[in-house]
């Protein structure tokens, strides 16, 4: 199948780089020797993408979704801020898609951004007939809430909670589609090929091992790689499964350097990363520096609401001028009832520090959010990959561009999600068992391996080395270590998750780091000191990436 191109209208040039050489397999066994299962359309992942794929595919075909925890367990479950939804009086699409194009960096695909902000307000409608319950003002209209990047306010939202209402909405409406079953703590390792044709997947569940998942279309909707850092707002389980299975498999990646970083994260010694939604800048809270001295304004006109990047750059800029760890988000400004009725989750999240929102400043700090590249896809969500499509995190559409827009990835999941499940319901295949010849890599186990330790040692070198500001000296150095853990582990072999997902990890860290020592610019999320500036010649391009020798 040929490479994910843009349409015409949309076409950007593109430059393509071989990744890392790494045997095709995490576990050595051939699909067709697994016990097996079949189904017609197979999703992974059970977020916002995965669910929306999942129900609408499960209307007309078999579907089955496997998810690596519970049901509970996804990025959308973390989600406070909501979903961008052109409905305001003073809103439609064409502002919401120049506005994203706009944080897009010259990287977004118009066609794709019209499709997804269009196809908001069809998921919004489905979501309240099904009994959504979104945050409503004065005379029962949705509220609506502003974040950095928007021109006027098109969140919707439930409190700082939207993504628990979204899950729990979708997981609703899924226990009632007959033809869709779920099984829960499930590990997909890898795809199934047969040429450039994915059949389904290899999976690994406790207490049955693995199995293989013969499928007529398969849909990764994994999420992210939060978890490569050692600062991220993501849950446990993003660690870049579905984009390195996807990889493995021959898929094109794109755009793998950019990785966006959100600005405001409760920080605090011995805690996990609590996310401060952006929301509350939207609100009226600013930030300062441990002088009192509110900094943004120094850095941007549009202050705390200037895109995600630059807020996060000016940040790790004064903290340097300062001589700090974190700096402070102020919300006193917000009336305090407000203020604990806006944000129940941050309010209590506080508390349990002994931080009062309401009188106190809170410590905050950036932390990795949200994986921006991913695997390349069109606008119905299909992948180089015939059979295969990728939604949501583990994707990338041309939405993004090389930046995020706030509350734009929920309903990018959802529209996208929808258009995923329809195609691949309507694409006629049907699961067949055949596969190519695995191409078995020998492998044998060479002493012990501290597998925590190493892991350790990957989110520290990609915090200091791979994150907010890079250099090309930095990314050699990342990238020298990066090949050298990833011959160490593809040299064994392992039994279960722990050590499958250490090599996911590792693969991605790889290929962020390959593709941002490539991209010789800044632009978006990717900034480099030795390149300070975008260059539009020759890098206002598609920077694509996949396995060497992939067809």
């Amino acid at each position: 199948m040929p490479p994910v191109t843009r349409t015409q209208a949309a076409l950007l040039p593109r430059r393509t780089i071989s990744g890392p050489a790494l045997p095709r397999f995490l576990a050595q066994v051939h699909p067709r020797e697994l016990p097996r299962r079949t189904t017609d359309v197979l999703v992974v992942g059970g977020g916002v993408a995965g669910l929306s794929a999942a129900i609408t595919a499960s209307e007309t075909r078999d579907t089955l979704a496997l998810l690596k925890g519970g049901r509970q367990e996804t990025a959308t479950s973390w989600a406070q801020g909501g979903m961008a939804v052109a409905r305001g009086q003073d809103d439609r699409p064409e502002l919401h898609a120049s506005d994203t194009l706009a944080v897009a960096s010259g990287l977004g695909d118009p066609d794709v951004t019209d499709a997804v902000v269009r196809g908001g307000a069809g998921v919004l409608d489905r979501w309240l007939k099904w009994g959504g319950q979104f945050d409503r003002g004065d005379g029962e209209d949705l509220s609506l809430a502003r974040e950095g990047g928007h021109s006027v306010a098109r969140i919707i939202h439930s409190g700082d909670r939207t993504g628990q209402e979204i899950q729990r909405l979708l997981q609703h409406q899924a226990a009632g589609m007959p033809r869709l079953s779920v099984l829960e703590h499930t590990f997909v390792l890898d795809l199934i090929t047969d040429g450039d044709l994915v059949r389904g997947a290899i999976a690994w569940a406790p207490g049955q091992g693995l199995f293989a998942v013969w499928a007529g279309s398969t849909i990764l909707c994994t999420g992210g790689a939060g978890q490569v850092y050692r600062e991220t707002t993501n849950p446990p389980a993003a660690t870049g499964d579905g984009i390195a299975m996807a990889y493995r498999a021959g898929a094109q990646l794109r755009g793998m350097e950019f990785v966006q970083f959100h600005p405001t994260v409760l920080y605090v010694a011995g805690m996990s990363r609590v996310l401060v939604s952006e929301v509350a800048r939207g609100e009226g809270a600013v930030l300062r520096d441990r002088t009192g001295h509110r900094f943004m304004p120094d850095y941007h006109p549009d202050a705390e609401l200037a895109p995600r990047d630059v807020v996060s750059r000016s940040i790790v800029r004064q903290l340097a001028k300062v001589r700090d760890s974190h700096v402070y988000l102020d919300m006193r400004a917000i009336p305090a009832e407000k203020a604990r009725a806006r944000f129940p989750g941050i309010d209590k999240a506080c508390r349990e520090f002994g931080i009062d929102i309401t009188t106190d400043l809170i410590p905050v700090h950036p932390a990795c959010h949200y994986m921006i590249g991913g695997i390349a896809t069109d606008e119905h969500g299909c992948s180089s990959l015939e059979g295969l499509y990728a939604v949501g995190e583990a994707a990338s559409s041309g939405l993004h561009g090389a930046n995020r827009m706030g509350s734009n990835s929920l309903l990018e999941g959802a529209v996208l999600g929808h258009q995923a499940g329809l195609d691949a319901a309507a694409s006629g295949r049907v699961p067949v068992v055949g596969a190519d010849e695995p191409g078995f890599t020998e492998r044998r186990v060479v002493g012990d391996l501290d597998l925590e330790d190493l892991d350790n040692a990957l989110c520290a070198l990609m915090w200091r080395l791979v994150g907010i500001e890079r250099d090309g000296p930095g990314l050699a150095a990342a990238l020298e270590k990066l090949e050298g853990w990833n011959w160490l582990l593809a040299r064994r072999e392992f039994g279960d998750p722990e050590g499958w997902v250490l090599a996911n990890k590792l693969l991605v860290g790889d290929l962020i780091a390959r593709c941002a020592l490539e991209r010789n610019e800044s632009r978006g999320t990717h900034f480099r000191r030795d390149f300070a500036e975008p260059v539009d010649t020759p890098w206002r391009c598609d920077l694509d990436i996949s396995r060497p020798g992939a067809r």
